[in-house]
């Protein structure tokens, strides 16, 4: 340590002890100096953060298991507190769930002074490695939050937070459909949506309008895919396969075309599309070749 720790965190210390919680320590992080408590925490007062992913049911069952079988936990979860008798982790929600599964008394955390860090520790989250679901339901409720506390900042002013503008369309699609294609729509949308310059809760609106034209391609997608399946073609690559032959998308392309205008030609690309052209081998080929080397 070098010197006194902040008077923040000195405050929160305390706070952690009125809680019914152990302040063990307080330090400064390696990197920048920041202070920080490490400390334990009831149980019942550690709960997710409201923006995060869903729990995983399987990994806390493997986590579940490996821990107790170690008999001992040795991973401290990282928490943030909103306001006094709260702490909320954005970070080791799969950890926490274990230790309610196991109804331990304590929680070993590392208590962040700055409230306003679980946005910037939510990208740390690799615990379980994210789904294209997940990550895009995550950055959704993120934006939503962010909207509502920082309604004048951009998109552009949380990119390191949302990774990739594309997530946040996707964000509201799964929100209303968790059975969503959205590995089939990414490659596209990953090209033509960029983030945008508008306020946070203007940009939400355009956000709307954006998912709405996806939807429409995806409910001719449907269409497509149902008249090919007729033809007693059926197979998991499908969607991919017609996609990847109305995309109005090229390799060859320097220039994108806006996102309307994308999203407007393949609609009209697939409700032009010729299925009786269609043939499983080539589907097959298709997705043999989609595959990532193991390189």
């Amino acid at each position: 340590m070098r010197g006194e720790p902040s008077a923040k965190a000195q405050a929160l210390a305390a706070q952690v002890e009125r809680d019914g919680g152990t302040t063990l320590a307080l330090y400064q992080e390696p990197l920048g100096d920041h202070w920080q408590i490490f400390c334990l925490l009831p149980r019942e007062r550690v709960e997710a953060s409201p923006y995060q992913r869903d729990l995983s049911p399987t990994h806390v069952k493997r986590l579940t298991e490996t821990i107790k079988r170690l008999d001992r936990f040795v991973d401290p979860i990282v928490v943030i507190s909103p306001k006094p008798g709260v702490y909320w982790t954005p970070n080791g929600n799969h950890r926490r769930a274990v230790l309610d599964k196991l109804r331990v008394e304590w929680v070993p955390a590392i208590l962040v002074v700055e409230p306003e860090m679980v946005f910037e520790v939510l990208p740390l989250n690799v615990e379980k490695a994210h789904n294209l679901k997940e990550k895009s339901l995550e950055v959704i409720r993120m934006y939503r939050a962010l909207a509502k506390d920082e309604p004048a900042s951009t998109e552009e002013r949380w990119q390191p937070q949302f990774e990739s503008a594309h997530f946040i369309t996707l964000g509201l699609l799964y929100e209303e459909n968790k059975r969503f294609a959205g590995g089939a729509f990414a490659p596209i949308l990953r090209r033509v949506d960029k983030f945008l310059k508008l306020t946070l809760s203007k940009g939400l609106e355009e956000r709307r309008e954006r998912a709405a034209l996806v939807r429409e391609a995806d409910a001719a997608l449907g269409e497509v895919v149902a008249k090919i399946k007729k033809r007693g073609i059926n197979h998991p690559y499908v969607k991919n396969y017609v996609l990847a032959r109305t995309t109005p998308l090229t390799r060859a392309r320097k220039t994108l075309p806006p996102f309307e205008q994308t999203f407007k030609k393949l609609r009209a690309n697939l409700e032009a599309f010729d299925v009786s052209r269609v043939r499983y081998d080539e589907i097959q080929r298709s997705a043999i070749m989609a595959i990532p080397s193991g390189e």
